[in-house]
């Protein structure tokens, strides 16, 4: 039996607001298997961005256990998560977080250059990056000449620069139009075929089923299965 590439248990995070405690992860557990294309589906306070900063590894739990790849991250100090990050997780943001100043090439350029990649090297890779998300003949423009949509894909690109295992994409159709939301989704498809781990976070339930594994989260609390909860957040 194969090992899952993610395995949570019994995550715990809690924040202060107003002198009340906030169970934003109450007892999170879930695997997620290599090559998985996965929807966290919630709406806005249900804890979804705080489990995908862990998966990330960006925040650490109170209690609990993560491990990536069989390796437990709670024991990994700052640099060597630094490290996790850069060689294992791409991260897709909703409002793309692309720098205005660099050009596509050089804003997916931008983490390779952080990791000590070659110039020759990081060029190359990148404009195989930009080539996969149909891009390659706007490796130039600035990200304020490109599209919503081409920005996104941009960022995209940007993720499977260092061709991480895993891609984290946080509402990755929220500031797209309908049309442009489907074309992003179908790259997203085309990139878990050729094998990278997705997990998809968002609140749109139409989204989330275009996944092949849908899990729902509600006031820091995860559920496997679709049932009620899920058909009840097709209209928030």
């Amino acid at each position: 039996m194969k090992t899952p590439i993610i395995q949570i248990s019994n995550l715990v995070k809690t924040y202060k607001l107003g002198g009340e405690t906030v169970h934003a992860l109450n007892n999170v557990s879930i695997e997620i298997e290599k090559g998985e294309f996965l929807a966290i589906i919630g709406p806005s306070g249900s804890g979804k961005s705080t489990l995908m900063n862990m998966i990330g590894c960006l925040d650490r739990p109170q209690s609990g256990k993560y491990l990536l790849d069989g390796k437990n991250i709670g024991k990994m100090n700052d640099n060597q998560l630094a490290m996790i990050r850069n060689q294992k997780i791409g991260f897709i943001f909703q409002n793309f977080n692309l720098l205005t100043k660099l050009t596509a090439l050089e804003n997916v350029e931008l983490p390779l250059l952080y990791a000590g990649v070659s110039a020759k090297e990081r060029r190359e890779r990148s404009l195989a990056s930009l080539k996969k998300v149909g891009l390659h003949d706007r490796a130039s423009h600035l990200p304020t000449q490109l599209s919503g949509g081409q920005q996104q894909r941009v960022a995209i690109a940007r993720a499977i620069a260092g061709n991480p295992t895993i891609l984290l994409a946080d509402e990755p159709t929220g500031a797209l139009d309908s049309k442009t939301s489907k074309e992003i989704l179908q790259l997203m498809k085309e990139l878990n075929e050729l094998g990278h781990t997705i997990v998809l976070i968002t609140h749109d339930l139409a989204i989330a089923r275009q996944t092949k594994r849908m899990v729902s989260i509600q006031d820091g609390q995860l559920f496997e299965n679709g049932g009620e909860l899920l058909e009840s957040m097709a209209i928030y």
